[in-house]
């Protein structure tokens, strides 16, 4: 499988979150976050206090209006499902040329496996550390909605 969709940054864009790899919903819609249990833009709009976007346009607006870039660490890989625990043979994707482009000074995983991922295929290049959130997503379901909040809460310089 290959990563079709670009980051969403600009040059204002002062913190980086990073997933995995797009899932079976997100690659049908061509945009990030599109399962519809997947609480990403619930979490977001909370910490900036906007209305959860219902369109891509309005996600997007809402990311870099709040100086908030996202991408993925994976380019390519093989992948069942949208499951994160089968994914193999990863490429990365260059890290460094978005961080050259932009303002970043932080960046963030959504989820172990961001992390774990990011730190075995991307920190060499970028020699930038990354800080662990919990993930989104539905399969982490040890973590209700209000929790999300609090801890990404607690870690993100909004």
């Amino acid at each position: 499988m290959i990563h079709t969709f670009e980051p969403v940054y600009d040059d204002k864009s002062k913190i980086l979150i990073l997933g995995t790899f797009p899932s079976v919903k997100s690659r049908a819609s061509g945009f990030y976050y599109q399962h519809p249990q997947n609480r990403f833009w619930k979490v977001i709009s909370a910490l900036v206090g906007w209305p959860i976007p219902g369109t891509i346009d309005e996600q997007k607006k809402m990311l870099l209006e709040n100086q908030i870039a996202v991408w993925d660490v994976i380019y390519s890989c093989d992948i069942n499902g949208s499951s994160d625990s089968s994914i193999k043979n990863v490429v990365p994707n260059d890290i460094r040329a978005l961080l050259d482009q932009s303002a970043i000074k932080t960046i963030y995983a959504n989820g172990s496996k961001a992390y774990e991922l990011y730190n075995r295929h991307c920190y060499r290049e970028t020699g930038k550390k990354i800080i662990k959130l919990p993930s989104t997503s539905p399969a982490n379901a040890s973590y209700s909605l209000e929790k999300l909040v609090v801890c990404w809460g607690e870690l993100l310089n909004l």
